[in-house]
């Protein structure tokens, strides 16, 4: 069997013409290890997914209706954060619900354009979340900081605006990594040792040269990811610094219960992420990576709606008029 017959490009659907016979073959398709190829585990994965994927629906679901059923808690951090649980779902949304059908299915089939369209919506929730947590870390910079400026310069409009900034961000960038993954040539029987189309998985599995891709997650990751956390972390360092400025201590448990939440759910996100980055690079086990991807992918979006709930008054406020106006109604 000739070399050329292994490896073929992925573009020549839309150039038939430049196709010769029995040289290549039309590339269709990946193969999806996921995170375990036993059978005997494959009930208790399929169960512990689609529970941990409908306590995200349910619970983000929550507080979405939470802000916006609640008068009380229209202002800009609940607003970010009606988006963010928004942007959790689409973000496990896009991983999870194949993998379950992958496992239904007794398949670890996923096409070649779906796989496309898991890298790309991936990368899109992903950035958007970084962007909501960073404003977040704004907002409450100015609360705690800046209060008698806070209403002045987080008005609706400046939201509405940074909010459009960010998808449209979000929305271009990953296409741009599209349009390259476009370009790669792959061998048959592609095998992705993981569970979804990661794009730092999929690019070294390429026959062809992969050095403009490899370059664009480099320049992206330090774009999209160094500059969001590097503004998170200026705006938790002054407002640690105004903290501690604080003579009572009553004073300073309420200035930092209101960024708690917030604080905790940057330091689970960013440090699940970071950790995966470290040790798949320290280990290159394509497995361990692919089970560490969990924390950040499923579980991060799963208890975001739980620290926000049990240690928000506003929130927990917000949930019982809602059961209640629910039961009432019923």
């Amino acid at each position: 069997m000739s070399v050329t017959y292994c490896c073929y490009h992925l573009l020549h659907d839309s150039h038939p013409s430049s196709m010769e016979p029995g040289n290549h073959t039309q590339f269709s398709k990946f193969i999806l290890l996921g995170l375990s190829q036993e059978a005997d585990l494959q009930p208790i994965l399929f169960g512990l997914f689609l529970s941990m994927y409908l306590i995200t629906l349910s619970g983000n679901l929550l507080i979405i209706l939470a802000t916006i059923t609640d008068s009380h808690l229209h202002t800009p951090m609940y607003f970010f954060l009606s988006n963010l649980s928004f942007c959790d779902i689409c973000f496990t949304s896009t991983t999870v619900p194949k993998m379950l059908l992958n496992i239904q299915t007794q398949s670890k089939v996923i096409t070649y354009e779906g796989c496309l369209a898991q890298i790309y919506f991936f990368l899109l929730f992903g950035e958007l979340d970084t962007f909501l947590l960073s404003v977040m870390a704004y907002d409450r910079f100015m609360a705690i900081c800046h209060p008698l400026h806070y209403t002045v310069i987080m008005n609706p409009q400046l939201c509405g605006v940074a909010l459009l900034a960010f998808w449209i961000l979000s929305i271009l960038e990953p296409l741009l990594r599209a349009l390259l993954a476009l370009r790669l040539s792959f061998c048959m029987d592609v095998e992705i040792p993981h569970f979804f189309c990661e794009i730092n998985q999929v690019v070294p599995l390429a026959c062809s040269d992969t050095l403009f891709n490899v370059i664009e997650m480099h320049l992206t990751a330090g774009v999209m990811g160094v500059i969001p956390f590097s503004g998170i972390l200026y705006s938790y360092s002054r407002i640690i610094s105004s903290i501690l400025r604080i003579t009572s201590a009553r004073g300073k448990y309420k200035a930092f219960s209101t960024c708690g939440s917030h604080l905790s759910v940057v330091f689970l996100f960013y440090g699940t992420g970071l950790g995966v980055r470290l040790s798949s690079g320290a280990t290159h086990n394509s497995k361990a990576s692919a089970v560490a991807s969990v924390m950040y992918t499923v579980v991060t979006p799963m208890l975001n709606p739980f620290i926000y709930s049990l240690r928000n008054e506003d929130i927990k406020r917000a949930l019982r008029r809602l059961f209640s106006t629910a039961s009432s109604s019923e």
